[in-house]
């Protein structure tokens, strides 16, 4: 009787852990379907989903005004899931001639183990024919995804700053590699489900995954300016028969970009067909080279900061100077006879730069020089930017600080030219250059956005002044005389450098440059033009690269309301100009008047009636004496 107390005992503590367990499963199975329901099938379906992707648009890069430079364009993409067809080959052979790809090497795709094949290039950007075809044949584990490829509204412009995409659409040069990170959307997809061998599992149904798509990178660059840019660089290559040409305008106030080129140039939709130096050499940040007399201008300013030199009351007459048994001649042979140092610097003298330069020494001079960004990347961002080459301080003694004072010896890129220039002329503050204004997200929110940053205060607001007038009267008076506009105050610097080839001047090749800004007195753009071995032409900065500047900017001041300008310098006439003066006030003078006094003018009447309301060119208007003038009458 106690065996079987005992054992009716153990089966009841039996009964009940059975009915413990029993209920600890089906709370744990009712935990399951009501709380961790949606976690598990997730999980779950991670195991078997297979993606056919549907690529977001790529973000824009506008200009500063939002105008579109680069976008996308649809491009359907074929993709290929191995595991649902087995007869590989018959693939291809179908594929291949609707592609016109060569059969081989499309199944040699085919056949990676992945389990999508993405067949670009080879399948993207499929046109309503190839589509149609491909749709009839019902090739099992064949997808069509969506995708997009680069489109460029304004073809080869900006090509070497914007650089290209490949056919994945990833960054590879320029910004489009710079920026990739930003650009780049993240894809939708479809998601298909399978079971371990690949095939579609028919009991769940495929879902969408909604991808977002990438930012907008807006430039500092005006479109309109940089087109005005390009049209002239492309002119002066087939005019002057160069090898290459640049250029590079900057808001000197901000150290904004707003316009940057170089030539030759490419269409970045055919980048494979280009030379790879072309595309992976954007040259006002890449190219290095002797700047010639443009550097003058950093000498100049030091040693007006200094205190060693009086523009106009001190007085220079050498056409050459001796430094350690070294002649260094002025490029003009004979000398430019006795001057005062303003016109030193209207002549672009070499020998009064040498004695400029020997006044501050050469510890000082160095010092200015790397004060001004010389010697060091600019901080731009700009793919590809160099440092340029400078003496070291062991190494700069009389002669090396002689050559340097006019612009020979030294290496550096037109961006930090640029740079500096705009820091003598702004009032003396050194900014740093900035192409890319802002970033915005695809939903409207400005993600960066970028500001001007001051780096230092170079030289003074009062060294500055006179630095601009010694520059607009260069333009005015002397060897930048081309790019004198009537109406707007500009000045500048020319620049001849004759060309190094290993360690060696080479005869009769030259870079040959001018910078210049406007107005003078208060200046909102700087532009550097530099044209490398121009041919069949006076290889002079003045010749070739000052007009340039000069075309340039006349075209600039409506895009930027640059003001006119009623006190600007007189242009000084020298033999071989075309003689001007300023057109008369006509109006409210009668017929009876003006025939009366004698004029070379080819007059023009319009209207009825005997005082004259209104004129062309108007009063003030600089022009030939032998110009054209148009009269309207009134009663």
């Amino acid at each position: 009787m106690k065996w079987r107390v005992g054992e009716s005992k153990r089966l009841r503590i039996f009964i009940a852990a059975l009915i413990v367990y029993g209920v600890i499963v089906v709370v744990r199975l009712m935990y399951i379907q009501l709380w961790q329901h949606e976690e598990l099938t997730k999980l779950a379906k991670e195991n078997w989903d297979r993606e056919i992707p549907f690529q977001e648009q790529r973000g824009d890069i506008a200009d500063r005004h939002g105008e579109v430079i680069v976008t996308n364009e649809l491009a359907p993409t074929l993709y290929f899931m191995r595991s649902q067809n087995k007869d590989v080959a018959s693939v291809a052979r179908q594929l291949a001639p609707i592609l016109k790809v060569d059969e081989a090497k499309l199944l040699e795709k085919l056949q990676r183990p992945a389990y999508l094949t993405k067949l670009a290039p080879e399948a993207k950007n499929l046109s309503v024919e190839q589509i149609t075809q491909i749709q009839q044949l019902q090739i099992d584990g064949l997808y069509s995804g969506v995708d997009y490829v680069r489109t460029y509204p304004y073809g080869t412009l900006l090509s070497r700053l914007i650089g290209f995409t490949g056919s994945d659409t990833q960054g590879l040069a320029g910004i489009e590699y710079a920026y990739d990170d930003v650009l780049t959307g993240n894809a939708s997809a479809i998601r298909l489900f399978t079971d371990a061998q690949g095939k579609k599992m028919e009991q769940t149904e495929d879902e969408w995954r909604q991808g977002e798509a990438g930012a907008t990178v807006e430039l500092t660059v005006d479109l309109a300016l940089q087109q005005i840019i390009e049209n002239e660089l492309e002119q002066a290559m087939v005019m002057y028969d160069a090898d290459q040409a640049l250029a590079l305008a900057m808001n000197p106030k901000t150290g904004e970009i707003l316009g940057i080129a170089s030539h030759p140039t490419y269409d970045p939709a055919q980048y494979a067909s280009v030379d790879s130096s072309i595309y992976n050499r954007n040259l006002p940040v890449f190219m290095t080279y002797e700047p010639g007399s443009t550097f003058k201008i950093i000498t100049l300013s030091a040693a007006i900061e200094e205190k060693v030199v009086d523009l106009k009351d001190e007085f220079y007459d050498k056409g050459y100077t001796m430094v350690e048994d070294a002649r260094l001649r002025c490029w003009k042979r004979e000398g430019h006879g006795h001057q005062n140092f303003l016109e030193v610097v209207e002549n672009s003298c070499n020998p009064g730069f040498v004695e400029l330069g020997r006044r501050l020494g050469p510890e000082k001079l160095l010092a200015y020089i790397h004060d001004f960004g010389f010697g060091e990347k600019t901080g731009s961002t700009i793919a590809g930017e160099a440092s340029g080459i400078l003496f070291k301080p062991e190494a700069f003694g009389p002669v090396e600080s002689a050559t340097t004072a006019f612009g020979q010896g030294v290496s550096v890129t037109p961006i930090q030219q640029v740079q500096a220039v705009a820091a003598v002329i702004n009032g003396g503050t050194l900014y740093e250059p900035y192409i890319v204004s802002r970033i915005v997200g695809s939903n409207g929110k400005v993600l960066k956005e970028n500001k001007p940053r001051a780096k230092k205060r170079v030289v003074s607001e009062e060294t500055s002044k006179i630095v601009r007038e010694a520059l607009e009267s260069v333009v005015a008076n002397g060897s930048g005389r081309q790019a004198y506009r009537d109406g707007l105050r500009v000045g500048g610097k020319t620049g001849t450098a004759q060309k190094v080839e290993n360690g060696r001047y080479k005869d009769g090749d030259y870079i040959v440059s001018f910078i210049g800004f406007a107005p003078a007195n208060d200046p909102e753009i700087l532009i550097y033009v530099a044209v490398d071995s121009p041919k069949s032409h006076l290889q002079f900065g003045s010749v070739i690269a000052a007009p340039i500047v000069g075309h340039i900017l006349e075209e600039a001041a409506p895009i930027l309301k640059l003001p006119y300008a009623t006190d600007q310098l007189e242009k000084k006439f020298v033999w071989g100009d075309e003689e001007t003066e300023r057109m008369p006030n006509f109006v409210n003078m009668t017929v009876e008047e003006v025939t009366k006094q004698f004029y070379n003018y080819h007059i023009h009447w319009y209207g009825d009636g005997d005082r004259i309301e209104s004129q062309l060119p108007a009063p003030g208007q600089l022009i030939k004496q032998d110009d054209a003038i148009h009269l309207y009458l009134t009663n």
